[in-house]
């Protein structure tokens, strides 16, 4: 069982020695799947755990915090994945003043090799960390042949020459080009969670929906076409919104997927909804018949580019 910690106080985690990979990991793309998967090996091939250590909020997030960047991936899923990847534990750091505060030194010293005992550490191109972002891969470098552990980068992940990262998965959700965000992924962009109980508009305007609560900054904000995978064994087809709902006067980002022609109680089940094109943004309505007039045409929009997207996965 993968362990999860929070801290860089504490006791031993890794008596044995560990060999870990650092970064924020948000969206988990084909570049931070090298840098885990390379500590992953490495850490097989010592025969000590992995380790993966991030931040819990992003460092941008807590200096930003009336700004905050966009989010492509909530913690929890997150942490899921890079056990999918191999991991042994995760350290989603709390990112508080304090955690601000340390020096990239202090964090070495306490957090690489007095709590994780590292043999290696591993990190991804032009990474920084510790108080005024003063580390890098060089003090790395320089205290692990003090204290004992080996530091590297690894190179920049391209995919057709072009530099995988996550503001450019971030540019290319914004912009609706979900083909070209899954090539750089290496899947398509989901977001998954339990559903929640809404207000339950939509089902007394027709459209039942299974909502999922994302409390980050999305990336993406407006109606799209999606799939709902983890109801069947086959993704279902549905449309979605992806916002605060301005008609009803919302605030907190939901998710709302309507799966076409289902019956049936969700609640609390856990599902992903798949992205696949963009249909509008998501715009205020004078009344609620002017919203499901609305409602209706983007269905039909979805269920035809759903049916044309399942056929040319199918070719």
């Amino acid at each position: 069982m993968s362990r999860l910690f929070r801290d860089v106080d504490g006791g031993v985690l890794a008596p044995q020695g560990s060999v870990v990979c650092i970064g924020a990991f948000d969206g988990l793309h084909l570049g931070h799947r090298a840098l885990v998967r390379h500590a992953v090996a490495r850490a097989r091939a010592l025969g000590v755990p992995a380790v993966a250590l991030g931040f819990e909020p992003l460092p941008r997030e807590f200096f930003a915090k009336d700004n905050p960047p966009p989010r492509l991936m909530l913690a929890r899923d997150k942490v899921a994945t890079l056990r999918e990847l191999g991991i042994d534990q995760v350290g989603l750091l709390r990112f508080d003043a304090r955690m601000a505060a340390i020096t990239a030194e202090d964090f070495v010293r306490e957090m690489l090799v007095r709590r994780l005992g590292a043999r290696e550490v591993w990190i991804g191109p032009r990474f920084h960390f510790g108080n005024r972002r003063g580390g890098d891969i060089a003090l790395l470098q320089a205290m692990g042949a003090e204290l004992g552990f080996v530091a590297g980068e690894i190179e920049p992940v391209h995919l057709n020459g072009e530099r995988i990262s996550s503001t450019r998965i971030r540019e290319l959700l914004v912009a609706g080009n979900f083909g070209h965000a899954a090539d750089l992924l290496g899947r398509p962009y989901a977001i998954g969670g339990r559903v929640v109980r809404g207000q339950q508009l939509g089902r007394t305007l027709g459209f039942p929906t299974a909502n999922l609560r994302f409390p980050k900054t999305p990336a993406l904000s407006g109606i799209y076409a999606t799939w709902v995978h983890g109801v069947f064994e086959q993704p279902w087809p549905s449309v979605s919104s992806f916002g605060t709902r301005p008609t009803v006067e919302g605030v907190e980002p939901l998710l709302e997927a309507h799966l076409f022609d289902f019956q049936g109680d969700l609640y609390g089940r856990h599902i992903e909804v798949e992205f696949v094109a963009k249909l509008r943004d998501e715009e205020k309505f004078n009344d609620l018949p002017a919203l499901t007039e609305q409602m209706h045409r983007d269905a039909e929009q979805a269920r035809r580019i759903l049916s044309e997207h399942r056929l040319r996965a199918t070719a």
